[in-house]
């Protein structure tokens, strides 16, 4: 049985958005995002910090 897949917010699509740019995704889809590094993990956070300061300075 699969999960129900939950509306995506805004942050997800960011989150999904940037690990396709580092060429993550097939990675995310084959074992999820536990199957990071914590480094892959901290690249998408700091990136996604980032964006959200710019976007807020707009």
């Amino acid at each position: 049985m699969k999960k129900k897949e939950k509306p995506k917010t805004k942050e997800d699509l960011l989150k999904y958005e940037i690990a396709k740019e580092l060429g993550l995704m097939d990675k995310i889809e084959e074992g999820g995002w536990k199957s990071l590094t914590a480094k892959e993990s901290g690249r998408i956070g700091g990136i996604m910090t980032t964006r959200k300061k710019k976007m807020k300075d707009k």
